[in-house]
């Protein structure tokens, strides 16, 4: 089994995945506002927020983790690739897709659910973003990780064919630098 293996690529509502956590695309102050942020608001009940507002405000670029709420994930990952009401950069995406495995790792979880982070309402592109995270998963599974499983949960058809395509063209040249 190659790292490619444990990577898999679904289109579905996040917020309906039974992994040990998902990851939110969320804003350094914990706010859970639209887009991803507020379906995990809406479905998970108000004990992530308040569990958010325990940890206040983290650096951009960094990640924190909640309960699951009344989700089907345990954990909620909260990966801050932007500033409330701003955008997210490569640099942030990068970063913070790094520091939600590394959480999930170091909690001991075997299973982790991404979006399209930063592609919402943050702006970031769809591609680049595709890029980035899978890059960072792949670089992750590279390494010692209590990880076995990484799902990508593609909002729609767009977005789960351009992270079928970046997957694909890394595992023909099977490069992860970058």
């Amino acid at each position: 089994m190659t790292v490619f293996d444990r990577i898999e690529l679904l289109q579905g509502d996040l917020t309906d995945m039974d992994t040990d956590a998902i990851v939110n695309a969320a804003n350094n102050d914990l706010k859970l506002g639209g887009g991803v942020a507020g379906a995990i608001r809406r479905k998970g009940g108000p004990q992530i927020q308040l569990e958010c507002d325990a940890i206040g405000t983290i650096p951009l670029g960094g990640a924190a983790i909640t309960s699951g709420g009344n989700l089907k994930a345990r954990h909620v990952i909260h990966a801050a690739s932007m500033e409330l009401g701003g955008r997210t950069s490569a640099l942030t995406l990068r970063s913070s897709t790094a520091h939600s495995l590394r959480i999930a790792s170091q909690n001991g979880l075997k299973s982790i659910a991404f979006p399209a982070v930063g592609t919402g309402i943050a702006g970031f592109p769809l591609r680049e973003c595709a890029e980035i995270m899978l890059r960072e998963s792949v670089r992750h599974l590279e390494g010692k990780t209590t990880i076995e499983k990484i799902y990508f949960v593609l909002f729609d058809r767009e977005a789960l064919s351009v992270f079928k395509d970046v997957l694909a063209e890394m595992k023909s040249t099977g490069a992860t630098a970058g």
